[in-house]
C-alpha cells in the first residue's frame, strides 16, 4: 500500500511516497482505510529525527497522529465497529508500522470514535490528537470557572481549542496574536488578546498585575512566559519545559501519547464539536503526494488550520 515515508531524517525533500505491508487486524483491532490525516507540527519533529525510533520500528518511517477514515475490517473480539463505518483516531507513529499517514491503518478499538453524520473525513481528522492533548492540559491544569487562563500560541488549533473549551468551562481567557490575528483569536472566545511573543508576559501583567492562575505554553516561550503567572500558580507545557520554574509555579507536561487509546474522549470532543463549542479548521487539503510541500508550508509559519493530506 501507499504511504507518505522516509528512509532518513531530515529537510522535507526526505519524504515521498513509499511502498509498505497492508496491515491485518488482530483481536481487539480495527483496519482503517484512511482518507484523511493531517501534517501536525509533531510530524516535523519525526521527520528531523528529533526522538529516537525504538528498535522494533524500522524504515520507511509514516509520519502522522490523526486520521479519519473508514472501517475495512473488524478483527477477532471486535463488537462495536464494523466494516463502512466513519471513525477516526489519533495513532502514534512509533509503532511498527507507522503513523496515520498511510492508505490502511490498524488500530485498537478503543482508539476510535465515529465521525458524525454530515462531517467530511478531512474535518474530522483535524480534531483528535490536539483536542485529545487540550482535554488532557485542562485535566492537569484543574481550574475551577473563574480562574484566569493565559494561552500562548493562539492562533494554532491546541490554543484554539484551549481557548474555546476554557471560556465554555466559564474561564476568563487571555490569547496572544499578530494583528492581522487579533479578530481570529477574539472571535475563539477570548475576553482579552495581547501581543504575542516575548511582550505577551508583560502585557498579561499589565491586565492582571498579580498574574494569572495558569498558562498553556502552546507556542513554546518556556520562560519567558513565567512572569505572567501568579505566585503559586500553573503553566502548562506541551514540550519538555526548558529552563527552571520559579516563584512556586507547577509546571505541567501534558504527553498526549498517553491518551490515544481514548476513542470516548475524541466522541466528547465531536459532541463539543457539534454544540459549537469547538470548531474545525482545513487550511487546505492535499493529494498524499504533497506531503513535502505541506511540511515546508507548515515550517514556514502563517497557516491557519490544518492542512490535511488524502488517500
Amino acid at each position: 500500500m501507499r504511504a507518505v515515508g522516509c528512509t532518513e531524517f531530515g529537510d522535507p525533500s526526505v519524504l515521498g511516497i513509499v511502498s509498505v505491508p497492508k496491515p491485518s487486524p488482530g483481536p481487539g483491532q480495527v483496519l482503517v482505510a484512511v482518507a484523511a490525516a493531517t501534517v501536525n507540527p509533531t510530524d516535523i519533529g519525526f521527520r528531523q529525527g528529533f526522538r529516537p525510533m525504538p528498535d522494533e520500528v524500522t524504515g520507511p518511517y509514516v509520519p502522522g497522529m490523526d486520521l479519519a477514515g473508514v472501517v475495512s475490517s473488524a478483527g477477532p473480539e471486535v463488537t462495536q465497529w464494523q466494516a463502512g463505518d466513519r471513525v477516526m483516531a489519533a495513532v502514534s507513529p512509533f509503532e511498527p508500522g507507522g503513523g496515520a499517514q498511510c492508505e490502511y491503518r490498524v488500530v485498537d478499538a478503543d482508539q476510535l470514535a465515529a465521525v458524525p453524520d454530515g462531517w467530511a473525513l478531512t474535518e474530522a481528522a483535524t480534531l483528535p490528537m490536539n483536542g485529545l492533548t487540550v482535554l488532557a492540559a485542562y485535566d492537569l491544569l484543574a481550574l475551577p470557572a473563574g480562574s484566569v487562563l493565559a494561552v500562548t500560541g493562539s492562533a494554532g488549533i491546541v490554543g484554539q481549542y484551549a481557548i474555546q473549551l476554557g471560556t465554555h468551562r466559564g474561564l476568563t481567557m487571555i490569547g496572544d496574536a499578530a494583528p492581522a490575528d487579533e479578530a481570529l483569536i477574539a472571535s475563539f472566545g477570548a475576553a482579552h488578546v495581547v501581543p504575542r511573543g516575548e511582550p505577551m508576559a508583560a502585557a498579561v501583567r499589565s491586565l492582571y498585575p498579580d498574574g494569572v492562575d495558569a498558562v498553556i505554553d502552546a507556542a513554546l516561550l518556556g520562560p519567558a512566559i513565567l512572569p505572567a503567572v501568579r505566585d503559586g500558580g500553573q503553566l502548562l507545557a506541551v514540550r519538555p519545559f526548558a529552563g527552571s520554574t520559579e516563584r512556586d509555579i507547577t509546571i505541567h507536561l501534558v504527553l498526549v501519547g498517553r491518551h490515544l487509546h481514548e476513542g470516548h474522549r475524541i466522541a466528547e470532543l465531536a459532541g463539543l464539536v457539534s454544540e459549537g463549542v469547538l470548531t474545525v479548521r482545513v487550511a487546505e487539503v492535499l493529494p498524499a503526494e504533497r506531503a513535502a510541500e505541506a511540511h515546508r508550508r507548515l515550517e514556514a509559519g502563517g497557516v491557519r488550520g490544518r492542512l490535511v493530506l488524502t488517500f
